[in-house]
């Protein structure tokens, strides 16, 4: 049992043993596709595939279902679990009505199936690990150092390039997430795509040759105008968006106006703990709301509003 602050976050769950040290053995990738307990996730496009079995929804097919739902594209070994062997497999975009005409499919985005819980946390984590990199193989099936085309190896934990030999591996992005404090405010802001009444922590990329604090102090200053000087880790977060790893900090701030980049938020303010209490719990007096559980923002701000961490 993992008693961490980022074990609690959406996707963070995953119970696979990824077999690290065997993948790169195409016999034994074969050996166990070959078992008969081995399952796979399937992404259609970029949105996951279910079983409709009239109880529920199930995540996994055998392999002898996929071929009769969809063109398979790649395959890739996610690891073990208590079941058997896992893969995810990767099909053409199917159309809506396609689906539909199937009853027991159901094509449901892996942000959905997470806020609405129509999948167990670990089936989530798994998820998010399949569809992350399913998306890169989507993505990457050219050599970006001589455009030749490339194969997968390694049970899909590598794209190999037979012009000029280059291995291509999966990346994970790095976002700095931060909840920005200052006694008992902190600052919050809003996109224009969020749910009306929604504020979230302020978040952006770590850029090249940066560190996660000072990737927190760019992204506050360039998005609020506010200047932070402590910077604390608290938790992060795997985020397959395609595939970001949210790195969720606590910072202190320096001084206290704010000059919002319009460009970049709809809005931004500070907010008092009992505001951020009310959010958390729903019954803000004007109606106001933060991400769900799902989201590290949540439990960034219930870090510092119930749990009272400071930078």
């Amino acid at each position: 049992m993992r008693s961490e602050r980022s074990a609690f976050t959406g996707y963070a769950e995953n119970p696979l043993d990824r077999l690290g040290g065997e993948r790169d053995s195409a016999e034994r990738v074969a050996e166990l596709r070959a078992s008969p307990s081995a399952r796979t996730l399937v992404v259609a496009g970029d949105v996951p595939l279910l079983r409709n079995t009239g109880k529920g929804l199930d995540a996994f097919f055998d392999f002898d279902e996929v071929p009769s739902v969809g063109t398979v594209r790649e395959t890739v070994f996610l690891g073990v679990d208590a079941r058997g062997p896992v893969f995810g497999t990767l099909i053409d975009a199917l159309e809506p009505e396609t689906v539909q005409g199937r009853g027991e499919l159901a094509a449901i985005d892996l942000r959905s199936l997470a806020v609405q819980g129509l999948l167990d946390a670990a089936t989530l984590g798994i998820y998010a690990e399949g569809k992350s990199l399913l998306d890169w193989h989507r993505r990457h099936g050219f050599c970006a150092r001589c455009g030749s085309r490339t194969e997968p190896g390694a049970g899909g934990w590598r794209r190999e390039c037979a012009g000029c030999g280059t291995q291509h591996f999966p990346r994970t992005d790095p976002v700095a997430i931060m909840l920005v404090v200052k006694g008992d405010r902190c600052i919050l802001g809003r996109q224009a795509r969020f749910a009306p009444g929604v504020y979230s922590c302020l978040a952006g990329f770590i850029e090249p040759g940066e560190t996660m604090e000072d990737a927190v102090r760019r992204e506050l200053f360039e998005e609020s105008g506010v200047r932070a000087g402590k910077v604390r880790y608290l938790a992060s977060q795997p985020w397959p968006f395609p595939s970001s790893l949210m790195i969720g900090c606590i910072a202190e701030t320096l001084d206290e106006e704010l000059r919002v980049d319009h460009d970049e938020l709809e809005d931004c303010r500070w907010f008092t703990r009992e505001d951020v209490r009310g959010m958390l719990a729903g019954d803000h007096p004007d109606g106001l709301a933060c991400p769900p559980p799902i989201a590290i923002a949540h439990h960034l701000l219930r870090a510092w509003a119930i749990d009272r961490e400071t930078p």
